[in-house]
């Protein structure tokens, strides 16, 4: 199974480098605020249909390992 770590992305040509769901022009820190401000993954899925279930999983994964990183 592949990690959810891997879902997170970051290239200089996309979102000026900031971490992104796989390539994709969503950032992170827009999928966490939407989590944070109380949204499910199944609205989410509902609102990004690009977007997998993993996909928001992964966004949490990403902020905690770098956070314990720094």
């Amino acid at each position: 199974m592949v990690q959810l770590i891997s879902r997170i992305t970051m290239d200089p040509e996309i979102c000026h480098r900031k971490p992104i769901i796989r390539g994709l022009r969503y950032p992170v820190e827009n999928m966490l605020e939407l989590l944070a401000s109380g949204m499910t993954i199944e609205e989410l899925l509902e609102d990004y249909p690009v977007l997998e279930r993993e996909d928001f999983l992964a966004c949490p994964d990403f902020e905690l390992r770098r956070k314990n990183l720094s």
